[in-house]
């Protein structure tokens, strides 16, 4: 599987070079890359989930998206501990950045189309377990971070999201056996492939963004990214053995602990008025960087899961 991984993300990582160079020349914008994140956030992510659920009732299945749900709770419980502990207020102002970023992960934009490409809709089954978990986490612990407080309003926007609502219709459907009509079904299925270019393209307009200079030589952006892309998904490993999971289900967890930082990081820190600037370069040099940390960490996940 490690090769197969890899050869994805380089596939993946290849398309993001290409956004790159094309925001860097010009061709695409910031208004440009937010309406290609908002056609990718409200309409092909959710199309992506509600085909993904399209499949015939299986005992099995509800008893893997179940372990899959309690193991994603505990790994969301277990790095609030980790980034708490790693990650203090006196390292500087930006700590609550820090923590989210070393936190949260690309679960959807990086995390979607690479289990889709490796592991098939039934590997995305079970990460809609994580990504559920991930909203309700984000938009509590994450408006924490960001805000001093806990702000409810910020819990009610998580809840009616798209990806929420998308997953929540989905599974609906899927416990009462609903199929959508075919001819409907093979639209949305194109639709739903769109989700790998347009993710990375999303990635490589962000990245594009960053000082690449000033990143490269930030001695703290490389900590927080190792925190996010070995030290969170290496500690999620114990729990993930603790449930029990078959490997079914553990990998596609894994992946997701082990993407990079979540996009959503940039977008919180403009909205609460933090330093978007660090976010957007934390955000890329991790994103950068798990090409070749991903696939090792899941080579280590199938000898030890």
């Amino acid at each position: 599987m490690f090769i197969l991984i890899f050869e994805q993300l380089m596939k993946m990582f290849f398309i993001l070079l290409l956004a790159f160079i094309c925001y860097r020349r010009g061709l695409v914008d910031q208004n440009g890359n937010k309406t290609v994140s908002n056609l990718l956030l409200l309409i092909v992510n959710p199309t992506l989930i509600l085909t993904v659920y399209q499949m015939d009732f299986d005992p099995a299945l509800v008893h893997g998206l179940l372990l899959a749900f309690a193991a994603a709770t505990a790994t969301h419980a277990a790095g609030i501990l980790i980034v708490t502990f790693l990650i203090r207020p006196k390292s500087g102002p930006d700590y609550c950045i820090e923590r989210y970023s070393a936190m949260y992960s690309n679960c959807g934009f990086i995390g979607i189309p690479l289990i889709s490409s490796v592991l098939g809709d039934t590997g995305v089954f079970y990460l809609t377990a994580y990504m559920v978990m991930f909203n309700l986490f984000t938009w509590t612990h994450g408006v924490m971070l960001m805000e001093k407080k806990i702000s409810m309003k910020s819990l009610k926007e998580g809840l009616f999201s798209p990806m929420f609502i998308a997953t929540v219709v989905a599974v609906i459907l899927f416990f009462a056996q609903i199929r959508i009509p075919a001819v409907l079904l093979d639209s949305m299925n194109y639709v739903a492939d769109m989700n790998t270019p347009l993710a990375m393209m999303v990635a490589g307009f962000s990245v594009a963004q960053a000082d690449l200079g000033k990143m490269f030589t930030n001695l703290r952006i490389y900590f927080i990214s190792a925190v996010k892309l070995v030290i969170f998904p290496l500690c999620a490993v114990p729990v993930f053995l603790l449930f029990r999971l078959p490997e079914n289900v553990s990998i596609p967890m894994l992946i997701a602990a082990a993407c990079p930082t979540a996009t959503t990081g940039t977008m919180m820190a403009i909205r609460y008025r933090q330093n978007y600037t660090y976010a957007s370069e934390i955000f890329a040099m991790s994103t950068v960087l798990s090409v070749i940390t991903i696939p090792v960490l899941v080579l280590i996940g199938e000898h030890i899961l």
